[in-house]
């Protein structure tokens, strides 16, 4: 498909230009994202199966912590097949509706995670500052209710950012990215995109701040019950059952504000590309390993696996 003036229905495949032009760059990216890529199977997986092996495990947090493991899966194989492929081909192009599905996905996935990490910052409110009370309002319906409802979202906010974006009239097929993300995809289009603008906007808002704002409002009230503890040991442990999900809250908002909420002209296609590779690639990977080496019930887990295997050996 050539780069003349076309209209959407015109469009049958899109060019994806990918991180580099340089091809010694491409093989060097090429092993680089291929290891992270099976770092983050890999811990994700291991994720879910001490989650589902370990009863210790069976609480409220760890149903959430499986479902963001479930959701990093589903993400990074929604688009990282696809990049790595093209990391080594000379035709990096891909049919238009697998396009459309690729953003419609990883968006869905990337609005429910932002969800996600507004349950949880909810969960570890309730633990701190309501620990005898925490099973009785953290029961296995509302966890079921919650999950649903931040995927819910995720899939409803896509759906409707899809349909806007590929209604456009587009001027040409390439596409200044890895993967058919939705600012890339803008690009394209050759009839005016305010009202899309605002709609990103307005979606960024609502998927970013409102779960930001949850998970500021609930460590907000962590901090303040803590500091009531008179005990540094109970200090330190109330602290400790937070540090995880903080650090991962903090490494996801701030890669996706960068990317989406701040003014387009203090930002670059390069730098766009560079966050959302950081976001897309390097957080699902790194969740598991903080989840994992900061929390000593799932590495408590992971060495009662280990054993069992050792015994059976």
């Amino acid at each position: 498909m050539g780069q003349g003036n076309k209209t959407q229905t015109g469009v049958n495949e899109f060019i994806l230009l990918g991180l580099s032009s340089d091809w010694g760059t491409q093989v060097f990216l090429f092993v680089l994202i291929v290891a992270m890529y099976l770092v983050t199977i890999v811990g994700n997986f291991l994720i879910l199966l001490l989650i589902r092996l370990d009863s210790r495990l069976h609480t409220p947090m760890y149903f959430f912590l499986s479902v963001l493991s479930l959701v990093d899966l589903c993400y990074t194989n929604s688009f990282a097949p696809q990049m790595l492929a093209h990391l080594l081909s000379v035709q990096k192009s891909i049919p238009f509706m697998s396009c459309v599905l690729q953003l419609y996905i990883s968006l869905a996935l990337g609005g429910s995670e932002f969800f996600l990490l507004g349950a949880m910052a909810y969960d570890r409110y309730v633990a701190v500052c309501h620990p005898l009370r925490y099973t009785v309002i953290m029961h296995g319906g509302l966890c079921l209710g919650l999950a649903a409802g931040c995927l819910v979202a995720g899939f409803v906010n896509s759906l409707m950012e899809t349909i806007i974006t590929f209604r456009l009239s587009l001027c040409h097929n390439v596409i200044n990215h890895f993967a058919c993300e939705i600012l890339a995809v803008l690009r394209l289009a050759c009839v005016d995109i305010s009202f899309n603008k605002v709609m990103v906007a307005i979606s960024g808002f609502l998927l970013i701040m409102l779960p930001f704002s949850l998970v500021l409002f609930s460590y907000g009230r962590i901090v303040a019950a803590v500091l009531h503890i008179r005990s540094s040991q109970g200090r330190s442990k109330a602290f400790g059952t937070c540090a995880s999900h903080l650090t991962v809250v903090c490494m996801c908002f701030g890669a996706t504000i960068f990317t989406y909420l701040r003014p387009r002209s203090a930002s670059s296609v390069e730098e766009e590309k560079t966050v959302a590779l950081v976001y897309a690639v390097v957080a699902p990977m790194l969740n598991p390993l903080i989840y994992s080496l900061r929390n000593k019930e799932v590495m408590a887990a992971l060495h009662k696996v280990l054993e069992k295997f050792r015994g059976r050996g």
